[in-house]
């Protein structure tokens, strides 16, 4: 072995080589066998450290830098991920539950430290590493349609809470570690530490809204703008005497309103955790020490049992406080705690801190990892046992909530549009580009469009940048007018309404978006363009641009038949959402056209009461049949663990899947299966991703 390490040369360059080889491997093995991928990259770091390979070594500059990079980010994440709206709907009881899941764990964990000799200030540390909480569950229960239960959403929301204070716990125990603690320093620290948050959580959000505004679609620009936001934070962190990561976690609370759910977000987290987050989890692994690890869970298992069995504890408890104040069910306080279980994000960092700066000894640090190891399993796995049982949240529909033609920005409906308008007329805009697809994109608008008497856009972008002289683009506008001019003739034969638009832009989406915009349409209909995933998921692109930037409904469409030809469509759906029945509401405007029947399928958990699947399909049914359509429905439901294999089966005997386009989302920074994107990649029918403005 050392004959084969020793052929392998040193440096920066080496060591980051070997960390991508890491990333790219070992989280799917890992993620395969039912595991967390941070675990594998835990052992990986363990295996390719100063007790494995020798391979890496975690003192040298690179493997800090980046480690130091991924633990400030994995901080950032977890306040960027943090749902503020969910927040504000349950402000107080969010707040009442965060006090207690943080108060009742910082006590336990303070004795269980007293207990076993540790002086006050590392037993205080040990209380704050249970007392905060990472959200893995939460990809759960948003798949189960249960979020907007509202045990669910205090339990979201208390995340804020128990992360800042535990983050605060932090900074004063390192500060008296260090010598420093006095009355005065106390309240020095604290008033510090107040303006500072102010600063950042006030500043960067003003400033970040200002920049945004300015820079319109600049999406480079503004991305440099957030990490810029996040390393300054964690300097000025660090000129008060507070740890980076409390800086890092107020940078993510700050931006979160500035970027909202739109690409620039998207391509902050997937460059989280893709590269810096999972090296700091390998970092981590190279500060294992395996043989120090071993005496812990032998040596010193009670003390790794007390703080297991007292996590477990004592979130246990807090739910129960919130069960006696806000008379929740037994189910639902389950979930509450079940949710609150996992210790990954603020737990590891601040345990990472602590260690370093002498605080908690690597005893506590090796029975943190074990703490993380285990609850990151029992969390998630309790989720999906309790949450499947909870009722899902009834949803008040409107006559607003079903339309899905006239929505503003602000999702309000145009009931009275001004006479003469562009908006008259039921207008649907058709980007067209590729004559291969053009056809069945063509056909598939005067279909819709001839059922609503309304018209269609057929639109051609001829791309430009600086010089309007240029003969690429003489020959751009050439080409657009052939395509126009084709889509024109096709339509003719349908007897619908066209006028062709040309437009000549730099950014093909938008050019899509602000014709749209321009004439007031009510819908988008594109043609599907694939991109190799990591080039979409880093730069973006065309679609999503589109679906972040129109103001009206996009359906992207993947058609292997004629549309005429399509009858049979399947709509998986998830929940009862306003969005969901849009997404239903717009499958029956099809089906209506063109003589079609739809099933909707909805896939739950195995363990999902009889009851509850009863209640759900005829809340479902009164809902979709309230505007007394003609359209056959039919509705299925399956419970199953594996929500992709249930669609892939129901598939095959249908023309055509309606999907609804939902951004993907990452949980504390850690990457998540996504249903949709799974089914695009296998689906051999025809298919729609239908989204909405901003989705």
């Amino acid at each position: 072995m050392e004959q084969i390490t020793n052929l392998i040369p040193e440096g920066p360059i080496v060591e980051f080589t070997l960390l991508l080889l890491v990333i790219l491997i070992v989280p799917p093995i890992f993620e395969n066998l039912r595991l967390p991928g941070l675990i594998g990259l835990l052992v990986a770091g363990v295996v390719l450290g100063p007790d494995g390979a020798g391979l890496l070594n975690p003192n040298t500059d690179t493997i800090k830098l980046l480690s130091d990079i991924g633990k400030i980010y994995l901080m950032f994440v977890a306040g960027l991920e943090i749902d503020i709206q969910q927040f504000r709907k349950t402000k107080n009881r969010s707040i009442g539950f965060g006090f207690a899941t943080f108060l009742v764990p910082l006590i336990v964990g303070t004795i269980i430290g007293r207990t076993f000799g540790f002086d006050w200030n590392p037993s205080i540390l040990i209380g704050s590493l249970l007392a905060s909480h990472t959200l893995l569950g939460y990809p759960i229960v948003n798949r189960l349609g249960v979020v907007g239960n509202e045990a669910v959403t205090v339990t979201i929301g208390a995340t804020i809470f128990t992360d800042i204070g535990a983050l605060l716990v932090l900074a004063i125990c390192v500060s008296f570690n260090a010598g420093e603690f006095t009355a005065f320093s106390l309240i020095l620290q604290l008033v510090l530490l107040g303006l500072y948050s102010t600063g950042v959580l006030f500043g960067v959000d003003r400033a970040g809204k200002e920049y945004f505004r300015r820079t319109g679609d600049e999406e480079g620009n503004q991305f440099l703008f957030v990490l810029l936001a996040l390393f300054l934070a964690a300097v000025g962190a660090q000129l008060i005497n507070v740890d980076q990561i409390v800086g890092a976690f107020l940078a993510g609370l700050a931006v979160n309103d500035v970027v909202g759910n739109g690409p620039v977000k998207e391509k902050v987290e997937f460059v989280g955790s893709v590269l810096f987050i999972p090296f700091f989890f390998v970092g981590m692994g190279l500060l294992l020490d395996i043989n120090g690890f071993i005496e812990t869970l032998t040596t010193s298992l009670g003390l790794t049992l007390a703080i297991v069995f007292g996590l477990l504890g004592s979130k246990f408890i807090a739910a129960l406080v919130a069960k006696i104040l806000y008379r929740y069910q037994w189910i639902e306080t389950l979930t509450m705690w079940s949710l609150s279980v996992p210790q990954v994000a603020a737990t590891l960092a601040a345990a990472l801190v602590g260690v370093q700066q002498g605080v908690i000894t690597p005893e506590v640090f090796n029975t943190v990892i074990v703490l993380m190891l285990v609850t990151s399993i029992l969390g998630p796995v309790m989720t999906a046992r309790f949450a499947s049982k909870l009722p899902v949240p009834k949803v008040q529909i409107g006559s607003n909530n079903m339309s899905i033609w006239w929505e503003t920005h602000g999702g309000e409906m145009k009931v009275n549009p001004t006479l003469g308008s562009p908006n008259d007329l039921f207008t649907i805009v058709v980007p067209i580009s590729n004559p291969l697809t053009q056809r069945y994109l063509i056909q598939m608008a005067a279909l819709l469009a001839r059922h609503e008497s309304g018209q269609i856009i057929p639109l051609s972008v001829a791309i430009a940048h600086v010089h309007m002289d240029e003969p690429q683009l003489d020959i751009a506008l050439k080409e657009s007018r052939r395509s126009l001019d084709r889509s024109v003739q096709m339509l003719a034969e349908f007897e619908v309404k066209a006028k062709p638009e040309l437009r000549i832009d730099d950014e093909i989406s938008r050019a899509i978006s602000r014709t749209a915009r321009e004439w007031e349409s009510n819908l988008i209909v594109m043609g599907w363009s694939p991109t190799t995933r990591l080039r979409s998921r880093l730069f973006g692109n065309l679609i999503n641009d589109v679906f972040w930037s129109s103001h009206c409904p996009v359906a992207v469409m993947r058609l292997i038949d004629e549309p005429v030809n399509i009858h049979r469509l399947l709509v998986p759906v998830k929940n009862l959402s306003p969005q969901t029945l849009r997404t239903v509401r717009f499958a029956q405007l099809f089906a209506d056209a063109n003589a079609g029947e739809i099933t909707l399928l909805h896939v739950c958990a195995r363990r999902t009461p009889v009851g509850q699947i009863h209640q759900f399909e005829s809340e479902l049914a009164r809902l979709v049949q309230r505007d007394n359509s003609s359209v056959k429905i039919a509705i299925t439901t399956i419970p199953d663990d594996d929500v992709v294999k249930v669609i892939m089966k129901a598939a095959q005997s249908v023309d055509m899947v309606i999907l609804r386009s939902i951004r993907r989302r990452t949980a504390g920074g850690l990457t998540v299966s996504n249903v949709t994107t799974k089914v695009i990649e296998e689906l051999k029918c025809s298919l729609i991703l239908f989204g909405e403005p901003h989705s």
